[in-house]
């Protein structure tokens, strides 16, 4: 695959703690899309201090919304999107540089190696991504607190992984996870066929437990150190939000229909 037929889009928002090392990767591609969303840390100042970089902004409703603006400012047949927190190795350059795909196939899937302040951890809960994929071919969807991209063809995966290495500030990591969290209580309310980890969230109980136990000793994070504890801390901290959201919503909604049972009573 010929690297000039790849455009690179990162969204971003105060990421002045991890937007230097991801488009220090990216100097292979002519031109980088960075949807900014009126950041008001140093972001903007060092995005554009990379001569390949072209800088928009917009300010932000939803992801989806902020993606798919991105991605009609993309004139490349191919697009590479990236959180401000991922890493491109020269091993996936490499690696894409060697495709040939056929007319049927839409885009590229990968895995993600997950960091705590630089160090890999040997596991983690990311889900693969679509991440490389023809831009006339896919648009996002809103799912849940993320985004879900829908192709138009078939998916492939690739060998090398990503590396996901977030740096931002404790407190904004929490302010995020709050807003998150009512977006995935909307989900669990909304939807009909939830898959098990959800149906599991759905209970109120099951999600954070579990999350504890899976990460420290099915994914077998309690080796990683502090490390481990602190993505494993995170993860469960995040599902007890949604948890404790969740339960909110229903036993406010209880609380509001028993004030309902007992309208004009004397």
């Amino acid at each position: 695959m010929d690297l000039t037929t790849i455009t690179p889009l990162i969204l971003t928002y105060n990421e002045e703690a991890n937007i230097d090392r991801t488009l220090g990767r990216l100097t292979w591609a002519e031109r980088v899309v960075v949807v900014d969303s009126y950041s008001t840390d140093g972001t903007v100042d060092l995005a554009t201090s990379y001569d390949n970089v072209d800088l928009v902004q917009r300010e932000f409703d939803d992801h989806t919304s902020q993606w798919n603006y991105g991605l009609d400012q993309v004139e490349t047949e191919w697009v590479l999107s990236l959180d401000a927190d991922y890493q491109v190795p020269l091993e996936f350059v490499d690696e894409v540089k060697g495709l040939t795909p056929s007319s049927a196939v839409a885009g590229y899937r990968a895995t993600f190696q997950y960091c705590v302040f630089g160090q890999s951890l040997r596991a983690n809960l990311y889900p693969p991504r679509i991440v490389l994929f023809r831009t006339g071919r896919a648009r996002y969807e809103q799912d849940g607190h993320t985004q879900r991209l829908s192709v138009d063809g078939t998916v492939e995966s690739l060998g090398t992984t990503l590396r996901h290495d977030d740096r931002k500030s404790l407190d904004r990591w929490f302010d995020n996870q709050r807003q998150y969290a009512h977006l995935e209580a909307q989900k669990l309310r909304s939807a009909d066929n939830l898959e098990l980890p959800d149906r599991l969230r759905k209970t109120d109980v099951w999600g954070p437990l579990l999350v504890l136990l899976y990460c420290l000793f099915w994914k077998g994070l309690i080796l990683d150190g502090w490390p481990g504890w602190y993505y494993t801390l995170q993860r469960t901290y995040a599902e007890l939000v949604i948890a404790l959201t969740h339960l909110d919503v229903h036993l406010r909604g209880s609380l509001d229909e028993g004030d309902d049972s007992t309208e004009g009573t004397p």
